[in-house]
């Protein structure tokens, strides 16, 4: 029964692809056994708990491939930019508030002008951006991080405020100084957040006390409404807040820095372009706030 319903699951993963590509299941089995046969490599193995793996020389060979159809997406686009015409597809990755805020603005702005493009979304944590940069599975990324492997191009700067409850004995300052954070109990949100928290304790000479880690922003905010301590979150991030938690400016002021990512610039295709283009001339380097 195992093997049967294992046989059912490789059946669908190929019938899948198969209709992307207008070929039936066996037809795209085929295809890849007589590449891996040409190769003389195995690029995946079917495995019973986990499907269909990629070995680690079928994960170079995606990248490559992935490569190449770009490029020759690259080249359509050209001649049809040649003709005055714009066409293309931009798979964009971006982490759940750069999503929500950067692009429907972007998007919107792109297709009044050019309707033929076509976008591929793709949300998920700022690691995964990162990976699916890597493996060329989107064009361009939104990330907060620092990625020498990639090429970074400034895109925003998100001020950082303090959160707390109203019955926090910082509450009627009218800002908060770092300093007067020392050893006060911090809840920190992962995902890009916590960097430039660290760093401006670290250059004020401030020690920074954790007491809870979490990964989404409703978690923390329900956590500091139980009155569990106070956070350091960006101004991006807080769409609402509970009726009892307040927001109060930092001083120094602490942003964190929200860039485009890309493998390259310089191979990145038209459409691609014009993304970066528009995105920039929208929020590029956008100031905090005062």
């Amino acid at each position: 029964m195992e093997n049967n319903s294992q046989c059912i699951h490789y059946r669908i993963r190929f019938t899948r692809a198969g209709e992307i590509l207008h070929m039936t299941q066996p037809a795209v089995s085929r295809a890849i056994s007589n590449l891996e046969s040409d190769l003389d490599v195995t690029l995946m193995i079917r495995d019973r708990k986990n499907g269909i793996i990629l070995t680690d020389i079928g994960k170079r060979v995606l990248v490559q491939l992935r490569e190449i159809l770009k490029g020759f997406e690259k080249m359509e686009q050209e001649i049809a930019a040649e003709k005055g015409l714009e066409i293309g597809t931009i798979r964009i990755g971006a982490f759940p508030t750069a999503s929500a805020y950067f692009l429907p603005k972007i998007i919107r702005t792109i297709q009044q002008n050019y309707p033929n493009l076509e976008f591929d979304l793709y949300e998920g944590t700022i690691n995964e951006v990162e990976k699916w940069l890597a493996s060329r599975v989107i064009d361009v990324g939104i990330i907060t991080l620092p990625n020498e492997d990639l090429e970074i191009l400034p895109l925003y700067k998100d001020k950082m405020v303090a959160v707390l409850r109203d019955d926090h004995p910082l509450q009627d300052q009218p800002f908060i100084r770092i300093n007067d954070l020392d050893n006060e109990p911090l809840i920190i949100c992962k995902g890009g957040n916590e960097l430039p928290i660290i760093d401006t304790f670290n250059k004020t000479g401030t020690n920074l006390q954790v007491k809870f880690v979490v990964h989404n922003t409703s978690a923390l905010l329900n956590m500091i409404q139980e009155g569990l301590g106070l956070a350091i979150l960006s101004e991006l991030s807080l769409t609402t807040l509970p009726p009892n938690v307040h927001v109060r400016e930092l001083e120094p002021q602490v942003v964190r820095d929200i860039n485009l990512a890309i493998p390259s610039l310089k191979e990145s295709s038209l459409a691609v372009q014009l993304f970066i283009k528009t995105a920039q001339e929208l929020f590029g380097c956008s100031a905090p706030k005062k």
